[in-house]
């Protein structure tokens, strides 16, 4: 049983011993430390926090628990109920609410749970702030209304409307185009939020031919939620059975975008971000941006047209700091996130999904078409245990010097750039490893050079 604390949030696993998971009085504590950080940031101001879950089972008590703390703490709660990470972070703007909160563990297991916490941009929180409400956290004291001063929870409805009309409303989503290319789209949705969220907007973007798989927001999850080729078999299938012309997975909270073509191929959730930036690029002008891990394909895409390419570290809040700073029109990470900055800055399925359908039905090709019109890449992912004591800043010291005439970039542990493919070699957060991501021009390079990275890495420790 785990509990993680991180500037981001609190995530964990349901029941267990206080502490050490996510129990009730956990979600208790965190919601108030959150609330005390709100409070002290805007004093003498009545505060409005709006508050979402996805469909895990563990999503009502933990809403019911995190919402009658910031009641205590005299903060009025805006109730969106089930509802979509992207669409919290936009409900937070419509509204303008000091801040939101979304109950969702993203694409873990349904036994995890997780408080990721907003401020009033409906952004992710920076490191400072995160690790303010840690420390208010671990200090354990908090300043609880009086009766008199109890805020009030006011249930938020048609958010997922206003946010889907939102996407309609940005001029390269090709409304009429996509229904006139008449199109059958399959969709799993993982029984979470996508399975309100998606139909909505394919009703609206006129895609009158639907396939609904794991749509109903129970969340009794039929497989494993992360939207990885080796979990998606059913829908591969019936993309195919169905003769759809596209697939979409989405995960549970609805901030990952994994699509398959229409002959049941994944196309790669590496390639969502891609296949976005090839339609966007020169309707919108300038740099893109994905993190330190994720595709090549996306710098040589955005080169190939003639625009900058910008790595940032890993983690959405890094995306979103390096693209403002750069001034990206797109962004996002390998892992299917979409950020679109015309809209908001939080990955983005519903949009994802608005700006592929517009691509598909004006570019008149199939999505394996699309697909192989892309630079052509293959990833591995390794991780190396860590022992207690290891000196892992050294280790990593030692890999730069060894490959120091090569193009390295320390922004988020220690990039190697080589000719033709890479190996990125950094720290966990979450866990005791060394994660080492490689990529090359074929599949059985990069495993190849994943492989040759842990044996030195190993060896280095040895030493």
């Amino acid at each position: 049983m785990t509990l993680i604390k991180s500037i981001s949030g609190i995530r964990g696993t349901i029941g267990g011993n206080t502490g050490d998971n996510l129990t009730p009085l956990d979600a208790v504590k965190f919601a108030a430390a959150y609330g005390q950080w709100l409070q002290s940031a805007n004093k003498d101001k009545r505060l409005k926090v709006v508050l979402g879950r996805d469909a895990r089972p563990s999503g009502a008590m933990i809403q019911a628990l995190v919402q009658n703390t910031l009641v205590g703490l005299g903060i009025d709660v805006l109730d969106l109920g089930l509802s979509t990470t992207p669409t919290v972070e936009m409900a937070v703007v419509f509204e303008k609410a000091d801040g939101g909160i979304i109950l969702t563990a993203s694409h873990n297991p349904v036994q995890w749970n997780a408080l990721k916490l907003l401020n009033a941009k409906g952004e992710f929180l920076s490191g400072n702030d995160g690790a303010a409400i840690l420390a208010i956290a671990e200090a354990d004291e908090y300043d609880f209304v009086e009766v008199h001063e109890l805020g009030t929870v006011s249930p938020l409805q048609g958010m997922i409307e206003k946010h889907v009309d939102a996407i309609l409303d940005l001029p390269y989503v090709d409304v009429d185009a996509i229904r006139k290319a008449d199109l059958k789209v399959a969709v799993d949705a993982v029984n979470s939020t996508g399975g309100l969220a998606i139909p909505i907007l394919l009703d609206k973007l006129g895609v009158e031919k639907q396939v609904l798989l794991y749509c109903e927001p129970n969340g009794q999850f039929p497989h494993n939620p992360e939207p990885l080729k080796e979990h998606l078999g059913d829908i591969m299938s019936k993309v195919k059975a169905e003769n759809c012309d596209l697939g979409i997975v989405v995960d549970p909270d609805v901030d990952r975008l994994a699509l398959i073509s229409e002959n049941g191929e994944m196309f790669g959730e590496e390639y969502t971000l891609v296949a976005c930036a090839d339609y966007l690029l020169g309707k919108l002008n300038g740099p893109v941006v994905s993190n330190l891990s994720s595709s090549r394909a996306l710098r040589d895409l955005a080169g190939s047209k003639g625009y900058d390419y910008f790595a940032s570290a890993v983690g959405e809040v890094n995306v979103v700091a390096t693209m403002k700073e750069k001034n990206a029109v797109l962004g996002g990470e390998g892992n299917g996130g979409v950020i679109l900055p015309d809209l908001h800055y939080g990955r983005d399925s519903l949009v994802g999904i608005a700006l592929i359908l517009s691509h598909l039905a004006t570019s008149g090709k199939k999505m394996s078409e699309l697909r192989t019109s892309y630079p052509e890449y293959y990833m591995a992912k390794n991780k190396i245990q860590l022992e207690a004591g290891m000196d892992v800043d050294g280790l990593l010291d030692q890999v730069k010097e060894k490959y120091s005439s090569q193009d390295i970039s320390t922004i988020d542990g220690v990039k190697i750039d080589f000719a033709d493919e890479w190996v990125h070699l950094r720290k966990s957060n979450t866990e005791p490893i060394i994660r080492v991501y490689t990529e090359a021009h074929t599949q059985e390079r990069a495993t190849e050079l994943g492989e040759q990275f842990v044996k030195e890495m190993q060896a280095l420790a040895l030493a």
